[in-house]
């Protein structure tokens, strides 16, 4: 029976996630494939290297560094976004927190992340290359819209893959997934607005329609998305994990005892749950 572990992202929020693949790993649970959007996949990969607390020390070490995320980065020319490219996704992972590499290519599943494809609006799925040591994909799958620059992946115009597929359990089972532990970085009566913003996006991305629409579209697309998840999970296909409470937490929070705060909870979560999660997983 072919598993999976689907990673929602987030930003910031993202560390929940971590917490819950932190516990996951105490006893060694790995799924056969894994796939996440954003920061899911971003924080994803230390789960797959079997890097048990890495995304949370380099939340607390690098989250209130000028160059890992704020406006200045989005200023600069050579880096255009919110985030610090060439520092979160080379110097951190290469230098200061350093990722394992080769444990990560001996995973013998599958590891893929989610784009926004700006051409049609539509998902695109990328593996995740571990020879790929400043990581661009990751750069795409986390490309917030207007904070961000358009990446080009294979020829293709990509952005936050959260915009077109924000919790991608449909491709986990295309992929030949028959359980799935799905992680939301929002608690469960979380109800998705329409985009503010959606004129500014017109603007902006005017030579793209379709992903104007696919934007326009977004509130409607995840919340539908979670109510099948939610059915699902009553079903018992999906083992579904989702934080306490997300209030005054925001997507690039700064506050070192709050990121704790949320990291435990997706840690305590997954500690009560192992007996649960192991069984799922083995299908018993």
């Amino acid at each position: 029976m072919k598993t999976g572990i689907v990673l929602e992202g987030g930003a910031v929020r993202t560390i929940f996630s971590s917490g819950v693949c932190d516990a996951l790993l105490r006893r060694d649970l790995l799924t056969d494939y894994v796939i996440g959007v954003s920061a899911g996949i971003a924080y994803g990969v230390s789960y797959v290297s079997r890097q048990s607390r890495r995304n949370l020390e380099i939340m607390v070490n690098y989250i209130n560094d000028r160059r890992y995320m704020g406006l200045g980065n989005l200023l600069r020319r050579d880096n255009r976004a919110y985030f610090g490219l060439d520092f979160v996704f080379s110097a951190i992972p290469n230098q200061l927190v350093p990722f394992d590499y080769e444990t990560f290519a001996a995973f013998p599943g599958e590891v893929e992340a989610v784009v926004t494809n700006l051409d049609t609006g539509g998902p695109a799925y990328f593996p995740v290359d571990g020879g790929d040591r400043r990581f661009q994909i990751l750069r795409a799958t986390c490309a917030l819209p207007l904070l961000f620059p358009v990446f080009h992946i294979q020829g293709i115009p990509c952005l936050d893959g959260g915009a077109a597929d924000p919790i991608p359990c449909e491709r986990a089972f295309a992929k030949g997934c028959e359980r799935l532990i799905v992680v939301l970085t929002r608690e469960r009566d979380y109800i998705r607005r329409p985009e503010k913003l959606q004129p500014l996006l017109d603007l902006v991305y005017h030579r793209y329609p379709s992903f104007r629409d696919t934007m326009r579209r977004r509130a409607d697309t995840y919340n539908e998305t979670r109510a099948r998840l939610f059915r699902l999970e009553k079903e018992g296909r999906v083992l579904l994990f989702a934080p306490a409470s997300t209030a005054g937490f925001h997507r690039t929070e700064r506050d070192v005892q709050k990121i704790r705060a949320l990291w435990q909870d997706g840690y305590d979560q997954g500690l009560r749950r192992l007996d649960e999660a192991e069984a799922f997983l083995r299908g018993s």
